[in-house]
Order: structure tokens, then sequence, then C-alpha cells
């Protein structure tokens, strides 16, 4: 009996047979369900502003607003809340403590929350006599209320963060930067912040 011999597959085909068994791999790049891409993209970003008539964005914050000064809050406005924004947060804070050249900490100067959407932003002075609804946290003095840059050395900024929320917090006490925090995760509709620095007159 004869053996019938049969042709070799083409290599043509057995590398596409070959790709054909990795279409089911981990790897796939187009965004497939197994595709990390999703969960590392951020939200939108939100299209909140915040200004103030006393400095523009990075630029010196007035001695007045500091403990050279009469060390009160400067004017503050905003606009472009998110819908469903119900109450908004500010939180004041120098992320280059105690030295810009080697910062160790953040220090909190002042802590607002429950802040009336009605509002459009805050007066100059209003730390001494916030308007009706608002309520304070602690300062990094461990005690309510603004207060201003004081740089030991250097030039310092200054974040004004302004959080929209989609919750009345109600009454937490006097909280920290930390407890507000973790009071406000998960209700963040959107953030804007403001930039000032400081650094104190050369003696």
């Amino acid at each position: 009996m004869r053996r019938v011999l049969r042709p070799a597959l083409p290599l043509a085909l057995l590398g596409l047979s070959l790709a054909c068994g990795a279409c089911g791999s981990t790897g796939d790049p187009s965004g497939g369900p197994n595709d990390p891409s999703p969960a590392l993209k951020k939200e939108p970003t939100s299209a909140m502003k915040l200004t103030s008539t006393a400095f523009a964005p990075m630029a010196s914050i007035p001695a007045k607003y500091t403990c050279e000064g009469d060390d009160t809050s400067p004017p503050l406005a905003w606009s472009e809340l998110p819908p469903g924004t119900r109450t908004l947060a500010l939180i004041v804070d120098d992320p280059d403590a105690p030295d810009p050249a080697a910062p160790k900490r953040i220090w909190v100067h002042w802590v607002l929350y429950d802040i009336p959407p009605a509002l459009t932003g805050l007066a100059e002075g209003t730390s001494a006599a916030l308007p009706a609804g608002i309520r304070e946290g602690k300062n990094d003095w461990k005690r309510t209320g603004y207060g201003g840059p004081c740089p030991p050395i250097g030039r310092h900024r200054y974040f004004f963060r302004l959080y929209a929320l989609d919750v009345a917090l109600g009454d937490l006490g006097e909280p920290t930067r930390a407890e507000l925090d973790a009071a406000i995760k998960g209700h963040v509709l959107g953030e804007v912040e403001l930039v000032g620095t400081y650094e104190k007159a050369k003696k």
C-alpha cells in the first residue's frame, strides 16, 4: 500500500494561526475588559474658578493679610460651581513649612466648611465675622479662624483650596484638616485652587 503524503501547512497560515492564538491575551491594547487604562483615567477637571482681588495667581500676598500686617483674611471670589453643589469647603495651607528648601510638613492656616453655595465669595476680613451657616475647623495653631502667612525662612506658597460638595456636613465640632478631608471623601463634585506666595520682609 502506498502512503499518501499530505502537503505541509503553508508557513503563512501557520503564522496566522499562532497570531490568532494570542487574541485572548490580557495584554490586548484595544481597550477591552482586561485593559487597565480605564481605571487609571482621571475624572474631568472642574470648571470652577477661584480668584482674589488682593493677589494674582502665584503672586505675592500683600503683607496686610499676613502676620506682619493685620493678619486678616483676603477677599476671595468663586464661580461656575458644578450642578448639585450643596455646600463648599475651604482649606488654606502651606506645603513648604518650615523651609521651602527642605519642607517637612504642610501647615494649615484656615479650615471652613458648610459654606452656602449661594455665596459667590468671602469679603476681606470675613474670618472676623463669618456669614450665617459657615462652620470652622482648627488650623495648625490649634484654634479656629484664619492665620495668615508667617514663614520662618524663605518664600512659601499658600494654597487656597475650594471644594464643591454634594452634601451638607452638619456640625463636626471643630475638625482638623485631616478630619475634614475624611468627612468630604466621596462627596467632592469639583475643586479649584488659588496659590499665592509670601516671604517676610528683610530686616
